[in-house]
């Protein structure tokens, strides 16, 4: 298809041709060719209603239709290539169709401009993305609670500020990503409610003469609901930048948890062990095993920033309503779900293939300094307000790091010395399982609030 032998759809009020150049620029079509099925079924519903209402015949809808569903079929096996000339692929559908069945493609268009039928084409492709990406998160959300379920008994060390701060059970751990997770599911889902309505009707922006059925076309179309104002129908982007926003929280979540595979599967920490089907090595030093996965998703998740910026960019000044700045929302759009929806599936499956070191870290915190807010709370027990009994603890701390003394081996004669209250029951507190095992709180680290946790995820998926 060329510019030369077909004239644009819009060009009939000029007296020149549009320059080459232009054309060039303003294309679309090698970006919006994606939305080739959704354009489509948005076509097929507005012929529908429009046969029912009268304004097409019904012969001339099923020529359209058959015509249409011949060209998603050549766009589907690639018989029909878009070329930038085409502009969009809405003009590729279009002028397809007038090659097919002649002028009653024209009809087609009745009631209808390219700002609702590009509104209504979004929704339905965000509609589809976001269906996709719930399922891709509740992959993730099984693969944690199996995670949680698997290393529930083993003990690990729990961070502040990058510190080992006290022990804690790994089903714990993988518990909390699975809150975070399944928060970001729950964001979808609310925006769900947003996307599904339709905007096909509002025409360019005023609505039109025509005896449409805006309603026929949204039930056609399995949307909720229909535009309530034919401006803001046509004129905003807001369901893009939210969906943006809840990849962007999505893709944090992935960042910070890729973050801590990346720590604790190198040689300092040592506490996991990634797959050798998800690590890569250097093509310098024979040793090295390199958490590539995890850290193509940390770098990716700029990328979901950058595009959230963007259109909180190009919608900041426009003036009501259409303006062709709004041309610039689909890659950002496009690039957003393609990169969520593969990095939340590719992450799932490495964390599926990732194992604990259990042994190594049952030796590290057998022993470790992180016992010590036991001792504070013990001191508590024992009748001692909660700031002295810290104070004594952080001497405690002091003296076993100067004499390499760890807290379990401490006699107890010395523990007496800095309170007179400690007894022999001292030692009970200072094992990693008795630790965890003793918290109390709701929503705690211990086994049984673990266990609890994991059968309420259970119920949830």
């Amino acid at each position: 298809m060329s510019s030369n032998t077909k004239e644009l759809l819009w060009q009939s009020r000029f007296s020149l041709p549009f320059d080459r150049d232009a054309l060039l620029f303003s294309s679309s079509v090698h970006v919006d060719k994606k939305l080739y099925r959704e354009d489509i079924q948005g076509s097929i519903a507005h012929v529908t209603m429009l046969a029912e209402e009268g304004i097409v015949s019904a012969d001339e809808a099923g020529e359209i239709i058959a015509g249409l569903r011949e060209i998603e079929e050549e766009l589907s096996n690639g018989a029909l290539l878009p070329h930038w000339e085409d502009e969009d692929i809405h003009t590729v559908i279009e002028n397809r169709l007038k090659e097919k069945i002649g002028a009653t493609a024209g009809k087609l268009h009745s009631g209808r401009s390219r700002n609702d039928q590009v509104a209504t084409d979004t929704r339905l492709y965000l509609r589809s993305q976001i269906t996709e990406l719930q399922e891709t998160l509740g992959g993730m959300l099984r693969v944690l609670v199996e995670k949680a379920e698997n290393y529930q008994k083993t003990i690990i060390f729990g961070y502040t500020h990058l510190q080992r701060a006290q022990p804690i059970s790994a089903g714990h751990y993988y518990m909390a990503y699975f809150n975070m997770f399944n928060r970001d599911r729950q964001r979808l889902h609310d925006l769900m409610k947003r996307v599904n309505i339709s905007p096909l009707g509002a025409a360019a922006f005023a609505g039109s003469t025509l005896p449409l059925n805006p309603e026929r076309s949204a039930v056609l179309l399995g949307f909720d609901d229909m535009f309530a104002n034919s401006i803001d129908a046509v004129s905003d982007r807001d369901i893009i930048i939210e969906f943006i926003s809840a990849c962007s929280v999505i893709m944090m979540h992935l960042s910070r948890f890729a973050e801590d595979l990346i720590l604790w599967s190198s040689y300092e920490f040592g506490y996991l062990e990634i797959s050798d089907a998800f690590a890569t090595g250097s093509s310098l030093m024979p040793q090295k095993k390199n958490a590539d996965i995890a850290e193509l998703v940390r770098g990716k998740t700029g990328r979901v920033y950058g595009n959230l910026m963007a259109m909180l960019t190009i919608m900041k000044g426009l003036p009501l309503s259409y303006n062709r700045d709004m041309q610039e929302d689909k890659q950002p759009l496009f690039d957003s779900a393609e990169t969520t929806i593969s990095s939340v599936s590719i992450f799932a499956k490495l964390l599926e293939h990732t194992k604990l070191k259990e042994e190594r870290l049952a030796k590290l915190t057998a022993e470790d300094l992180s016992l010590a807010t036991e001792i504070a709370e013990y001191l508590v027990r024992k009748q001692i307000p909660f700031r002295d009994a810290h104070r004594i603890t952080g001497k405690i701390v002091t003296w076993s790091i100067a004499s390499e003394v760890n807290l379990p081996h401490i006699p107890i004669e010395k523990f007496r010395e800095f309170s007179e209250v400690i007894d022999a029951d001292i030692y009970d507190c200072l094992k990693a399982d008795a630790s965890v095992s003793s918290k109390r709180t709701h929503g705690s680290c211990s086994f049984d609030s673990v266990a609890f946790q994991i059968e309420n995820a259970r119920e949830q998926l």
